[in-house]
């Protein structure tokens, strides 16, 4: 239905729509409804806050420096931050950045609760499950006002992002291959990935 990865014309961005492909989602009449969204006052001010910082001295701060700015300018001082137990080391040099800059940090843990496995149906790991729906419960209870994900697994991520009150952004996802970059496949996709990631037809 939508193909904007395909997309070579990319009137979205030019604004000339003389050449937009059949099915732009830029020349939907919903666009004019979805446009006003913007005026809800939460919307107004984190797409506000995220224009001010990504055209601030634009591709020279590191993506922690925009993440401080991005809460400055929304006011955000309590921040959530929900993270993997392989991460640990990194959480804590996070928080301590955080703190440093001015910020309250309540940090929870992927393993809280230390829940069986046996409860998702799961039986042959004895190790405790990852609870990512306590980690938005706690940061809720704590009153967060931006809940930020550091290697949260593949799934894990989309639970704490369904039940975080707080409005939430990614520091970093998790890939152990490739040292959570997993932009790195994409990279070597026609490359040294490629058979991985194109499965043979025959």
């Amino acid at each position: 239905m939508y193909f904007c990865a395909s997309c070579k014309v990319h009137s979205c961005s030019s604004g000339d729509f003389s050449n937009a492909p059949k099915g732009c989602p830029s020349l939907s009449n919903d666009m004019e409804n979805l446009s006003s969204l913007y005026q809800d006052e939460e919307n107004l001010k984190i797409s506000r806050a995220s224009a001010i910082v990504v055209s601030d001295r634009y591709g020279s701060k590191t993506r922690l420096e925009e993440t401080m700015d991005f809460a400055r300018e929304c006011e955000y001082k309590n921040l959530g931050l929900a993270f993997c137990i392989g991460l640990t080391e990194e959480a804590e040099v996070l928080r301590k950045v955080l703190v440093s800059n001015g910020f309250q940090v309540e940090s929870i843990l992927c393993k809280t609760g230390h829940l069986s496995r046996e409860l998702i149906g799961i039986h042959d790991n004895p190790v405790a499950m990852c609870n990512p729906i306590a980690q938005a419960h706690f940061l809720n209870e704590a009153k967060t006002d931006l809940n930020i994900v550091l290697g949260l697994c593949v799934g894990h991520d989309s639970l704490f992002i369904k039940y975080s009150e707080a409005p939430v952004t990614v520091f970093a996802v998790k890939d152990r291959v490739l040292c959570h970059n997993p932009l790195g496949a994409i990279y070597q996709a026609n490359a040294y990935y490629h058979d991985k990631l194109f499965p043979s037809k025959d």
